[in-house]
């Protein structure tokens, strides 16, 4: 098991294959025959009259919290800078992007962003942002003194890349079956004029967007991908495409070669519905060229627009950027990917302004785990508790959500080298956002199985659904 890449693993979604026979699904990027498509639950446990999206930015590598958001006021900047003084930002190169919260936090603490994030100083200065402080996984809350007896439940495989992404996306570790976007999709699909669209990825296979019924739909930044043979003659031949499809399609009398044949026609289907659609709409907001981050948010945004012809009601999308395992190197790319992710969010803000559905669409940063205070040669180690952003029109922003914590090495608010002990929990986090998009408190413990454990169920980020 390898622990230490930054992209995002696809073997649990390939094991499920034979556990889901009634949700049969092929990886697009593995074979041209289907589309990541699978039978999805037609009774749903919610309704929805009118449009929301929920969008998870997943940064993969454990994204360095303290060279993200960084301590700015005098004194915690000189706190940072002694701990990792070959790799923190000059303060100086800080003043620009100072965040000026309507509730400042007690005792004078400032924060800064990175400087490549400056392009949501603007959206956050609007309220149209807010930054959550020590936000991680957990299956209670956890003190210092628990953590370090053992006298609590804590997340598997603490540090671990492939369980700490699983576990933040869903409450589980890897080789979990669902995700907590897949089931909130769970509870909104059949009021979605092709539940196909509920859960879409565009960045391959995500167990955040497997659901108990839903099971994600992939795209590429360019659009469907379709049946090859199907879309051009196969063999130079329109005859053998029609015969392949003829093929794919054929009803059978075996269980499982009928589902296949099913999913197929979905997948073709979908596949048309797709390109019709998207070919109707226009995204005139200027995404930033060449960066990944940003093509993937632009096929997000002319989704969006094609909800009409789509049918959709509620949907929620998936996207990521790799390269955040900085365990060296960490001074010349981590700003490179902050930069990526700045100009990538900032365009995507602006092109559901630009939609007209900006108070509908909520879209939220996430990582495997935050890391080290404490820098190594030329880097940061695996951590826990992190910094992440909520961006949206309903996003009560211009804020902090949460207490700033302690840094330090083995202080109050870690458990070493300046990993910081999550003070909210992932449970916390996905609930608040989920009661937006309107699952029901009766709803919320199957979407977040942990957040029975924690006394407030909302963070109070979100204005009212």
């Amino acid at each position: 098991m390898n622990h230490f890449r930054d992209i995002p693993p696809d073997n649990a979604s390939r094991r499920a294959f034979l556990r889901r026979g009634a949700a049969l699904s092929f990886a697009a990027g593995a074979t041209p025959w289907a589309l990541s498509l699978a039978a999805m639950g037609e009774a749903a446990a919610a309704t929805a009259t009118d449009y929301k999206a929920l969008v998870c930015v997943f940064l993969y590598g454990g994204n360095d919290y303290a060279n993200t958001l960084v301590a700015y006021d005098q004194a915690s900047w000189d706190t940072y800078n002694s701990y990792r003084s070959n790799i923190a930002l000059p303060r100086s190169a800080l003043a620009a992007t100072v965040l000026n919260p309507a509730v400042p936090p007690a005792g004078g603490k400032q924060y800064a962003l990175a400087p490549g994030l400056a392009p949501l100083l603007p959206i956050f200065g609007a309220g149209k942002m807010s930054v959550v402080l020590n936000v991680g996984t957990l299956v209670q809350p956890t003190s210092k003194t628990q953590y370090t007896n053992k006298s609590v439940l804590l997340p598997p495989k603490l540090f671990s890349h492939n369980d700490q992404q699983s576990y933040w996306q869903a409450a589980s570790p890897e080789g979990a079956a669902s995700g907590w976007g897949g089931r909130i999709g769970d509870l909104f699909a059949s009021g979605n004029g092709n539940a196909t669209f509920s859960c879409v990825s565009v960045a391959g296979n995500a167990v955040f967007l497997s659901g108990k019924s839903a099971v994600q739909y992939q795209v590429t930044t360019t659009g469907s991908v379709p049946v090859a043979g199907i879309k051009s003659p196969l063999f130079g031949s329109s005859a053998c495409s029609t015969a392949l499809q003829n093929l794919m399609v054929a009803p059978h009398a075996h269980l499982f070669e009928s589902e296949y044949a099913r999913v197929s026609q979905r997948s073709i289907d979908a596949n048309d519905q797709l390109t019709a659609a998207l070919s109707g709409v226009s995204v005139n907001t200027v995404f930033p060229a060449g960066n990944s981050l940003g093509d993937q948010l632009k096929m997000v945004a002319s989704m969006i627009a094609a909800r009409n012809a789509l049918g959709a009601k509620r949907q929620v999308f998936f996207v990521s950027l790799g390269g955040f395992d900085t365990h060296d190197s960490l001074a010349s790319a981590h700003p490179a990917l902050m930069a990526t992710v700045g100009d990538a969010l900032a365009a995507f803000y602006q092109s559901t302004v630009d939609l007209g559905v900006a108070n509908q669409v909520t879209t939220f940063t996430a990582s495997d785990f935050g890391r080290t205070l404490l820098s190594n040669t030329s880097g940061s180690d695996h951590g826990w508790g992190s910094m992440h952003f909520v961006l949206g029109g309903s996003v009560l922003g211009g804020s902090y959500v949460g207490t700033p914590p302690v840094l330090g090495n083995g202080g109050v608010d870690d458990v070493g080298q300046g990993r910081l002990l999550p003070a909210l929990s992932v449970d916390q986090f996905g609930a608040t956002l989920g009661s937006w998009f309107g699952v029901s408190a009766s709803d919320q413990a199957s979407v977040m199985p942990n957040l029975a454990n924690f006394g407030t169920a909302n963070l109070g980020f979100m204005a009212a659904g």
